[in-house]
């Protein structure tokens, strides 16, 4: 599918060069030249009859894009192979037909026409999965930077932002035409050598379009021969090419790498240094680099590659957009919750305002109530007191007009009934007025307790997030902690197993020592018995001497009787005194020798303690 997807975007470019007069459609003819050219440089077998047959129902007029893509993925799509042709010739195909129509270098600022085509494929790389094909401003700003770290430059992001805030509407998104008319323009590599642009643009084309994650010389060990040569060395995911030169015409072999491969650095051997081997199920595969640092980049991106494959990934750059994707998704999503809160946080404030101005109505009714109930009393008392100033008026003619003054105090008494009935509702509205006052008092009371509330739950999160943001702080120290310990504990098992090493060898000298020491007492031994042969043959022949024979005497049994009485003083034996010394002398080196082994014994017992 992700091949499918790449091969659409190049063919939507040609779709749209073709469609001239921007109507969304092609005629049959101009299909059947692109339809023969892509099953060409797709290296698939064409049917030149199959796009007739496929539209024989319709008209002779021309062919919308919805109306070829059931051909397209049938007759083209469905029989593409990976790996069966080349892509770069497809992408070259699809870009002559749109460049024609569409691209318009300015003069001396514009870059070369094959700078433009790499640049147009990396866009459809780095482009969003919708049509219109259109860039986002973050992948622009990646390409570019990758252009730049590839010169060793600085991205000039001032004008990148000044290109973007002049036109809004490129905010989400810019079409491949505008990119490359931000290119020409000299903005963004001003005071760059086009050589350096070109060689750039190269080496970023072959790193993300064609999966190139690492390329350079080094010198390999062969498998036959066993004699070193310098190859350039190409790797892509789950495969390590090797070549004779940098024009990769000429290809040696490749390593094929996988989950169950691995990398380890070597010793320096042979001549070479900085070496390094690549271990697969089947060989093992011996390189030398030029310095140190490729060494480093060699093994980090072959582990890389080995990463990838473990994860069942077949490109680093696809996995890379995917994951900006997602970033700038989860950003957006961020950012809409955002706003939505704010939205609410919005919404409460104008009801709280709404409130407030209800209240604010509530008591403008309550004091307009309050002066026309002061009205209703001036009234009630003017009217009792012109009441009152009638009775004294009818009290003084009282006399003239006894029975019409009856009838009109009672007239006067019922009008009083009314007017007290009257008061007397004038206070239960009173009443009812202020227990309306009351309720709204303890609304305002309850709106305040919630508030606070609500104040106090939004402190408590705050505080919450907090801690965990300490939290957070804490575990990352206490990993640097554990990472530290490790290695000083690494550290120590080396000293440790070097001074092991170390007593092991002076035990072996002892040994050693001991052995000659042993021969030179066995040697000794054996010189002594032999002295001590000796000293009791000459004590014999000195007893011998010690019995002397008279003048005239026969050696006879009977002369030998008669000397038996004479007593010989006992000699000291001379090699008794060499004996004694040589046993204590013996005694001693054994014991030294025993103190020195167990001393040994117990520091090497020590070392191998963890």
């Amino acid at each position: 599918m992700e091949l499918r997807s790449e091969l659409l975007k190049s063919i939507w470019y040609a779709f749209t060069a073709l469609d001239v007069e921007k109507s969304g459609k092609v005629s049959k003819s101009q299909l059947k030249v692109l339809s023969h050219n892509l099953c060409t440089v797709l290296s698939i077998p064409h049917d030149p009859v199959a796009l007739e047959e496929h539209f024989r129902d319709d008209d002779d007029g021309p062919v919308s894009s919805q109306g070829y893509m059931p051909y397209l993925n049938k007759y083209i799509l469905d029989k593409v192979k990976e790996g069966s042709f080349v892509k770069e010739n497809f992408d070259e195909l699809c870009w002559t037909l749109t460049a024609k129509k569409n691209y318009r270098p300015n003069g001396k600022t514009s870059i070369p026409l094959k700078d433009a085509f790499r640049f147009w494929c990396l866009f459809n790389f780095l482009s969003e999965d919708k049509y219109p094909l259109v860039m986002v401003p973050d992948e622009v700003e990646y390409l570019l930077k990758k252009v730049c770290m590839a010169m060793n430059v600085e991205l000039n992001y001032v004008e990148l932002e000044d290109y973007f805030s002049q036109e809004p509407l490129q905010q989400s998104g810019i079409v491949v035409w505008k990119f490359l008319e931000l290119v020409n323009s000299g903005k963004l590599t001003r005071g760059i050598d086009k050589d350096a642009l070109s060689m750039a643009i190269e080496e970023v084309y072959r790193e993300i379009v064609e999966d190139v994650l690492k390329q350079g010389y080094l010198w390999k060990k062969g498998q036959l021969r066993r004699n070193w040569t310098e190859r350039w060395f190409t790797l892509r995911p789950s495969t390590l090419a090797y070549y004779v030169s940098e024009d990769r015409k000429d290809r040696k072999g490749s390593i094929p790498l996988d989950r169950n491969c691995c990398v380890e650095v070597l010793p320096d051997k042979d001549g070479k240094r900085c070496m390094f081997c690549v271990k697969t199920l089947a060989k093992t595969y011996e390189m030398s680099a030029s310095d140190t640092k490729q060494r480093q980049e060699w093994t980090t991106a072959i582990q890389t590659v080995i990463r990838l494959e473990a994860e069942g990934k077949k490109s680093l750059h696809k996995d890379l957009k995917l994951k900006r994707r997602e970033q700038r998704e989860q950003r957006e999503r961020r950012k809409a919750a955002k706003e939505e809160e704010m939205l609410r946080l919005r919404a409460l404030q104008e009801e709280k305002e709404k409130k407030l101005q209800e209240l604010e109505l509530l008591k403008e009714a309550q004091r307009q109530a309050e002066v026309l109930l002061q009205q209703d009393e001036q009234r009630r008392r003017a009217q009792h007191e012109e009441m009152q100033r009638a009775l004294e008026v009818q009290l003084r003619d009282a006399e003239q007009a006894r029975a019409s003054m009856q009838a009109e105090m009672v007239l006067k008494e019922a009008e009083a009934e009314r007017q007290k009935k009257r008061i007397q509702e004038l206070e239960e509205m009173q009443q009812g007025l202020e227990e309306a006052l009351r309720l709204e008092i303890k609304a305002r009371q309850d709106e305040e307790a919630f508030r606070y509330a609500q104040a106090r739950l939004l402190a408590e999160e705050e505080e919450k997030l907090k801690q965990l943001m300490f939290m957070k702080e804490e575990q990352e120290q206490y990993i640097l902690k554990t990472q530290r310990e490790k290695q000083e504990l690494r550290q120590e098992m080396e000293t440790k197993s070097r001074a092991l090493e170390e007593a092991q060898l002076h035990l072996e000298e002892v040994r050693v020592n001991r052995q000659r020491v042993d021969q030179d007492v066995m040697a000794a031994q054996r010189k002594l018995r032999q002295a001590s042969t000796n000293v009791k043959h000459w004590n014999v022949q000195m007893n011998r001497l010690m019995h002397p024979i008279g003048p005239g005497d026969k050696k006879s049994s009977s002369g030998l009787r008669g000397f038996s009485s004479f007593r010989v003083p006992p000699q000291k034996d001379p090699g008794l005194k060499l004996r004694q010394k040589s046993e204590e002398r013996e005694r001693e080196e054994s014991k030294e020798n025993v103190e020195s082994a167990r001393r040994l014994s117990q520091a090497s017992d020590m070392d191998t303690q963890p």
